[in-house]
């Protein structure tokens, strides 16, 4: 699974990382968000790490709560064994959230401009419908809301790789005129990714319509071209 509260494009920006990471996806696609550093991992035991995470918010362990040793020890490793991959439990907790909000992208990366951006948005509605659903999201994002240095990071990390996914592929259509030049990038990715956003943060018991991403694009293209 895989963020939000911003714009990604799943993410073009992402998505988002959805990161990542954030893990990147963009152009359409989420891409990752703090990637594990040091030696060659060994995947059980990065796994054992992840899930031990989860486990213990699933517990109703808060943020403050966690440490790297009660970690370790739920995951059954040596607390070196989570300092290999992550330099402490902000990176470690970025990298759970990322995993836990990260759908798969499978979208179109290249191609026309439209349905990159139609691929896009319908990424960030699948995350939108999987943070309603799924309790852990809702209580990770509650944590993450709720520590404004935290946050910060995750704007930076997983957000960030979301937005910049989005840029290069906006910036395309800007070079091959299919989007007005007169108007920066990052307000053209707000301006895209804004009403799907606010329907998912802003207005909970709404609808997130399949339609929705074809809309949003088709009138963002019709009002962004260039002008002749």
């Amino acid at each position: 699974m895989k963020r939000e509260g911003d714009s990604g494009v799943g993410a073009t920006g992402g998505g988002s990382g959805a990161g990542a990471a954030a893990p990147e996806r963009e152009g359409g696609v989420p891409l990752p968000a703090g990637k594990p550093r040091g030696r060659p991992r060994s995947e059980a035991v990065e796994r054992a790490i992840v899930e031990a995470v989860t486990r213990l918010l699933e517990e109703g362990v808060s943020y403050e709560a966690l440490s790297i040793e009660r970690i370790a020890r739920t995951a059954g490793v040596g607390k070196a064994a989570v300092y290999r991959r992550w330099s402490g439990k902000d990176e470690l907790f970025l990298y759970v959230v990322r995993e836990l909000e990260e759908l798969p992208y499978e979208g179109p990366r290249e191609g026309p401009l439209r349905e990159v951006l139609v691929g896009a948005l319908e990424w960030l509605r699948e995350v939108g419908l999987a943070k309603r659903r799924s309790a852990l999201l809702r209580v990770v994002a509650g944590q993450v809301h709720s520590h404004p240095g935290l946050w910060q990071r995750y704007r930076e990390t997983v957000v960030g790789a979301r937005r910049e996914r989005l840029a290069a592929v906006l910036r395309r259509g800007i070079d091959h005129g299919e989007l007005r030049d007169d108007i920066g990038v990052d307000v053209l990715i707000d301006l895209l990714t804004a009403p799907i956003l606010a329907r998912i943060l802003l207005r909970e018991g709404e609808e997130l319509p399949e339609e929705m991403p074809r809309q949003v694009v088709d009138a963002f293209l019709d009002g962004l071209r260039p002008r002749t």
